[in-house]
This record gives C-alpha cells, sequence and structure tokens, in this order.
C-alpha cells in the first residue's frame, strides 16, 4: 500500500525522521533508565510474574517445554497457573531469565515490551503519517502515562505485553485492503498474551466494525471482522479452550472479588480499601489526562482535510469509553459477555493511549502541501514538533520515575526471591486458581512433600490464620520409610513402606488433569480435604504412588483446533495476497 507521502522538512526534522528506529530504541532506553539507575519496580504483580518465569526456566531445564503447573505456589502444592494465565509473557520472561541474570530479566522485558509498542505504533501511524509524525506518535505511545504506570506501579507484566499488539489491531481493522489473515494474527496474539486485553480488543473490534459498517453500509467491514475474530481464536485455541473449559474447576469468580469488580472502580469511586483507593486515583487522573489529550488532538485533526476521515473513525470511539467510566454503564458491565472480568473500567486506557497517540499524529500533520517560496507548511508546532515531542516523551518518563516507581523491600528484592526459590520455601498461591471448593488459605507453610496420616482430614490447619506453620510429629502422623523422586514439577512418585494401613497426604494440590497410580492401579476416587491437598490410602506393606500431568481431552482439542487453523492460514494468506496483487483492491492513499 501506498505510504503517506513525507512533508518536507527542515534540518532538524529531517535528521528527525530519517532515523525513526533510532528513535523509537532511544525512548524506550530512555522509559527503562530509571530500573538500570534504581533498580527493579517491585509494584503490585511483581512477584507473581517473577515467579511464573522461574518455574518456565525450571520446567524447561527438567524437559517440560510447556509447562501447566505452577510448584512454589500455595507453599509447595502448586496450581494449575500456565493453563490460565496467557503463554506469551511468561514463555518471554523465562526465556530472558535463561540468558541474562534474574535481576535483569525484569528490565529487559520492559523495553522489548516498549520497543515492540513503538515499533507497532509507528507501523499504525505511517498508514496514514509521514516518518517524522509517525515517529513522535511512537514515541508517545511507548511513554504514554499508563504504559509507565503498568510497568512501574502495577507491575503488570502480562497487561504491558499486549500494547504492542493494540496498534496492530486497529491498523488492520482501519484499512481497506485485504487484511483478514494479519487482523487474525494480531487477535490471536493479544489472546495469548493478556486475556482481559483480548476481551477488551475484542469489543473494541466490535465497536470499529460497528462503525464502519454504519458509515460504508456495506457488510464487508462486519464480514472481515467475523473472520479475523475466528480466525484468532482458532490460532489460540490451544490455550483458549482449556482455559475455558477448566475454568470450572478452580475458584475463577474469585478473580471479581471485593476490589476486583467494575463498580468497585469507576473514576475516583471510595471503596473501605485505602490502598484500593490511591490506586484507584492514579488511574483515575491518568485516565482524565488522556481522554482530554485524545480529545483535543481529535479536534484538531478533524480539521484537517487530509487526515478528517481517519480521526473522525477513532475519536467516534472517545465517548464510548468515557461512559463506560461511570456507574450509570454498570448494565452493560453486568450483562456484556465476559466483560466483567476487565475488573477495572480504566483498562480501557490500553485502546485510549493507542488512539490519542495516533490523533495526537494526526493533528500534527501539516494540512496541505509545501509550495516553493511558501516556507514551511502550516502545522500546530511547525519544526518545533521533534524538540516538543522529545520534552514531552522526557516528561512522562521522569513523572513516572517519580509516582509510580515502586522501591523493593529487602524480601522483594529479585535476589532474595531467587534465593528464595531454589530453597523451595513456596509462596502464597492464587485464588482464582485453586481448585473449586477448596480452601488454600488452610495449606500450612514448611509441610513435607509426603505425610502418612491416621485419617484423610488430620492436621488440617484451624482457626482464622492464613497460611500457619507446619509442626511436625502430630499425633495422627503414621511411622514409615519414606523415599521421594521429583523428576519435575509435573511428576512426583513416592516409595512408602508403612507398617499398618493409613492415608498418605501429598504436599500437591490436587487437580482433575493428574494421573494417579498405586503399585501401578489408577486411583480416581480420592478422599477430599479442605485445604485440596491430594489423599490416597495405602494398605500395610509396600507402596509406591505415582503422580503424573495427563493432558485432558480440552487440552489435546484446542491443540488439534490451533493445528487446523495453522493448515488453514496459509492458503488463505496466499488467496489474499493474490486478491491484493491481482489489482482487485485499489490502495486507499491512507483513507480509512
Amino acid at each position: 500500500m501506498r505510504q503517506p507521502e513525507d512533508e518536507p522538512a527542515t534540518t532538524v526534522t529531517r535528521s528527525f525522521a530519517s532515523k525513526p528506529a533510532l528513535w523509537i530504541v532511544a525512548a524506550s532506553l530512555l522509559a527503562i533508565a530509571p530500573l538500570m539507575l534504581r533498580g527493579n519496580s517491585c509494584g503490585h504483580d511483581f512477584n507473581f510474574h517473577l515467579l511464573s518465569w522461574m518455574e518456565v526456566a525450571r520446567a524447561w531445564q527438567t524437559g517440560v517445554w510447556y509447562p501447566h503447573w505452577t510448584q512454589d505456589a500455595n507453599y509447595g502444592a502448586g496450581e494449575p497457573r500456565f493453563l490460565f494465565y496467557p503463554p506469551a509473557s511468561w514463555l518471554l520472561g523465562g526465556l530472558l531469565g535463561s540468558a541474562a541474570p534474574w535481576t535483569a530479566a525484569p528490565a529487559l522485558f520492559a523495553f522489548l515490551v516498549l520497543l515492540g509498542s513503538g515499533f507497532s505504533m509507528y507501523r499504525l501511524s505511517r498508514e496514514w503519517l509521514p516518518q517524522e509524525t509517525a515517529t513522535i506518535a511512537a514515541c508517545l505511545y511507548l511513554a504514554n502515562p499508563y504504559a509507565l504506570f503498568t510497568l512501574y506501579e502495577r507491575s503488570a507484566f502480562g497487561e504491558a505485553f499486549s500494547e504492542a499488539w493494540i496498534p496492530l489491531i486497529l491498523l488492520f481493522a482501519l484499512r481497506r485492503r485485504p487484511s483478514i489473515v494479519p487482523l487474525g494474527l494480531a487477535m490471536a496474539a493479544i489472546w495469548l498474551t493478556d486475556a482481559p486485553a483480548a476481551v477488551l480488543a475484542s469489543y473494541m473490534l466490535a465497536l470499529l466494525t460497528l462503525a464502519r459498517s454504519l458509515v460504508e453500509r456495506k457488510a464487508w467491514p462486519a464480514l472481515r471482522a467475523a473472520a479475523s475474530t475466528g480466525l484468532g481464536l482458532g490460532l489460540a485455541a490451544f490455550y483458549i479452550v482449556p482455559a475455558a473449559f477448566e475454568r470450572r474447576w478452580v475458584e475463577i469468580g474469585r478473580a471479581l472479588a471485593p476490589g476486583m469488580r467494575v463498580e468497585d472502580s469507576f473514576l475516583f469511586t471510595q471503596t473501605a480499601d485505602s490502598f484500593h483507593n490511591q490506586v484507584l486515583w492514579t488511574a483515575s487522573w491518568i485516565f482524565l489526562f488522556e481522554m482530554a489529550a485524545a480529545a483535543v488532538a481529535a479536534a484538531f485533526a478533524l480539521k484537517n482535510e487530509r487526515a478528517s476521515r481517519t480521526a473522525m473513525a477513532i475519536a467516534c470511539l472517545l465517548p464510548p469509553i468515557l461512559f463506560l467510566q461511570f456507574p450509570v454503564s454498570a448494565p452493560i458491565w453486568d450483562h456484556a459477555p465476559e466483560l466483567r472480568f476487565l475488573q477495572f473500567p480504566w483498562r480501557w486506557l490500553l485502546f485510549l493511549a493507542a488512539a490519542g497517540s495516533l490523533l495526537i499524529g494526526l493533528a500534527l500533520r501539516p494540512n496541505g502541501r509545501n509550495h516553493p517560496g511558501r516556507g514551511e507548511p502550516r502545522s500546530i508546532l511547525r519544526f518545533w514538533r521533534p524538540l516538543t515531542a522529545s520534552a514531552a516523551v522526557l516528561a512522562m518518563i521522569v513523572t513516572a520515575s517519580l509516582l509510580f516507581f515502586q522501591p523493593c523491600d529487602d524480601e522483594d528484592a529479585v535476589s532474595a526471591e531467587v534465593a528464595a526459590f531454589h530453597l523451595g520455601q513456596g509462596v502464597e498461591g492464587t485464588d482464582e486458581y485453586t481448585r473449586a471448593g477448596v480452601g488454600n488459605w488452610k495449606i500450612q507453610q514448611g509441610l513435607p512433600p509426603l505425610r502418612i496420616l491416621r485419617g484423610p482430614a488430620e492436621e488440617i490447619a484451624k482457626g482464622t490464620s492464613t497460611n500457619p506453620p507446619w509442626t511436625p510429629g502430630g499425633p495422627q502422623n503414621l511411622p514409615a520409610d519414606l523415599r521421594v523422586a521429583h523428576p519435575s514439577a509435573e511428576h512426583w512418585t513416592f516409595q512408602i513402606e508403612a507398617a499398618e494401613r493409613g492415608y498418605a497426604v501429598l504436599r500437591l494440590m490436587d487437580y482433575p488433569a493428574w494421573r494417579v497410580t498405586l503399585n501401578d492401579m489408577d486411583v480416581e476416587q480420592r478422599p477430599a480435604r479442605e485445604d485440596g491437598l491430594m489423599v490416597i490410602p495405602i494398605a500395610a506393606g509396600s507402596s509406591r504412588i505415582d503422580v503424573r500431568w495427563s493432558n485432558p481431552p480440552d487440552i489435546l482439542l484446542g491443540r488439534a483446533i490451533s493445528a487446523v487453523f495453522l493448515l488453514v492460514l496459509l492458503p488463505l494468506g496466499y488467496f489474499e495476497d493474490r486478491r491484493l496483487c491481482g489489482g482487485r483492491f485499489k490502495p486507499s492513499g491512507g483513507q480509512v
């Protein structure tokens, strides 16, 4: 497709425009400078992601290339985290931690996702803007306040990664040329990166499609969106199908506990939780700032005859997004499928940041062509645009460092987390990944891998304390000779020599995907405990217990669906390319 004509420029702007990659890399490095100077920012989800990355690296070392189970969660009892959390961020984090020191992995991760966000926004902007202005939009996007808030204060690495795909979804949804395959690939990528962002992207695509269909008075935008969404879901089915099917096996509803519900996070809502209020206050101001910037930019862009159609397509989504930030929109959040799993209405900033950056670029685009003798074309900032954009990026990064940076306590520092991980101390579990009907707060700290007890419900924690320490040598323990082998997080073997019958209680959360054999015989019916640990009745004498992860049919079905769509992808892409190269579609010339 023909790119927009580059406008004439001064020496300063020409130098800026000629090296977009250099400016994007420089802005990304500048954005992580606080991490290089002050160390890692231990935001809200920092430990969750770091543990996931270390678990992935350990799984690879034991020959498990696509892990399902997080061993250290629930103080060694584990949880099926990798079934429900999309794989892109933990695979990248595990790769970085395996190739570089763990202390450097978070900063490297942040740099790569910011770099990806900058280049994807540049690609989106370049569809309608000259190099210089597209570079400005890219730098503003990668360093926008919400991106830095997500990385520094929240440490929501999966959500930060998803910001790299939002501009591409906008690009392929807005262009006229055939784009089922690239849009489908972008939708698959965001589903494999962050589930709330994928839900948001699906609704964003639906809104854009509705607007395009009404303007065009044709069905092709809806058909393209439906085909691309189906392709994306099919390619990501190896993750989506198991996550959708097996969430009935876990307490997925705990993801919507008080403080995580939509009604608790409308703009400037006050709750009984002061920490939640502080985070919401920050997010609310960021939302108002970015909404105001997008609205002002839209007003200028709509007056620009060379950018008005594109600006109109983006700007028409700003009012619905603003409406969703207030309690009056509660019925929509309650009834729209899966929308409540966004948890925070301000997560629409994922789209708003991309829309605002593009609208700023469109507003900065000259309204007419330069003519000899008439000097620089008219624009808002003329050749001062690069300097002004650089100052804006620097100001946002300094502000983020001052307001969003979260210093690490001694126990939260990466070196301490790595040392605790190797000691096998375990960490608190994730509520929504706990087995259904189980109180994972009853799992005791310091449990051995195996105990032989007189009854299946013995030694369950009493009282109201959360995950209390275990006291060894209780009266319900039966003497036995125990040998434990643990080849990987998804395989355990236990050899038991017991003088009398009893119950083997494993430090392992029971889950339907485990295949358990006792002396080579399947054990399918197992006693249940309140803390969710696996219990296996044993007889006096010698017993051999083998516990392995066995992929349920839903995992195999998801992989089969993804394989089928991969086979469909190649001929579909070839057919789409032939239609484009055959001249059936004319370039849009930068118009939506």
